[in-house]
């Protein structure tokens, strides 16, 4: 049974990464299990439903309009499913996370599905050093990618948009597609679209106690997580201020997992992303997308 979470904590970055590692390796079997990663294996042409959205975004701002030959970094890159898509649509991929347990995960099934891939354990906002030790430090990417369920883990975006930064080649390509922060605001429990939580993070964090993770009926052993909101204009910001360059910003309908019970699937398929009632859709956005260019 969750707990009542607790807003406003001022919780020190070591303690909280401590609990969120705790929590992330205790979802790793669940998700395994949850993420279709059977239809990966089975299905040498099947992309992740994440990866498949973020292919119609992410392509137009492509030489050539692919990702064949392209050299991706994959921030925050879990289990691995959509690196392994990322890979299928042509990038030579690099995934990075910070659960040991997560990236055995990736690396298992990536070579089930034939898929070549470097994996480097690390906090994202200790990235850049981590390349380094592992790849060398003259490799950079054409292509930095992280989606869906990220940044919010994170205390320190301006930190994050330098690793971001430092890990591009020139000309090379930002993007970032995750859960709108005035979607993080709502009631996922009201019978209406009500707002509860902080849009404005200041620094502090939001406290969880919640046995469940958001896909599948498993639970885990370390409850505890803490979450940082971000507004969008911080995360422009943040970026602009590496020397980054907007591409583009958008917003999106839709969500590739069931924030609300309210929410119905978009699609037949079992991986179909999620909507509000028809109503309420155009009442609040779900994502965000930022595409942000390196000089």
């Amino acid at each position: 049974m969750a707990s009542e979470p607790v807003d406003g904590v001022d919780v020190p970055w070591e303690e909280a990464r401590r609990a969120n590692l705790a929590n992330w390796e205790d979802r790793v079997p669940l998700h395994v299990e949850a993420y279709h990663t059977a239809a990966l294996r089975n299905d040498p042409d099947h992309l992740s439903s994440v990866v498949r959205t973020d292919l119609e975004a992410l392509l137009p701002h492509m030489p050539g309009k692919s990702l064949r030959g392209v050299d991706l970094c994959h921030l925050q890159c879990h289990i691995g499913t959509d690196t392994v898509s990322l890979a299928r649509a042509g990038a030579r991929v690099t995934g990075i996370d910070f659960s040991p347990a997560a990236l055995d995960a990736a690396a298992t099934l990536a070579a089930d599905c034939g898929v070549t891939a470097d994996w480097i354990q690390t906090d994202v906002l200790d990235a850049r050093a981590a390349v380094d030790r592992h790849l060398g430090t003259t490799r950079q990417f054409d292509v930095v990618y992280t989606s869906i369920g990220t940044i919010g883990w994170l205390n320190d975006l301006d930190l994050w948009a330098g690793q971001v930064a430092s890990l591009l080649n020139p000309g090379g390509v930002f993007y970032l597609r995750d859960g709108h922060p005035m979607l993080g605001t709502l009631d996922e429990f009201a019978p209406n679209l009500s707002v509860r939580y902080r849009y404005f993070g200041g620094g502090r964090a939001l406290q969880w106690d919640e046995a469940g993770t958001y896909v599948g009926d498993g639970t885990v052993e370390h409850t505890r997580t803490y979450e940082w909101p971000h507004p969008v204009s911080e995360v422009v910001t943040v970026l602009l201020r590496q020397g980054l360059e907007l591409v583009a910003l958008d917003e999106g309908k839709t969500l590739p997992w069931q924030f609300s019970p309210r929410m119905s699937p978009v699609t037949a398929e079992p991986d179909s992303d999620f909507a509000w009632p028809a109503a309420e859709r155009d009442l609040v956005p779900c994502t965000f997308t930022v595409i942000a260019r390196r000089p």
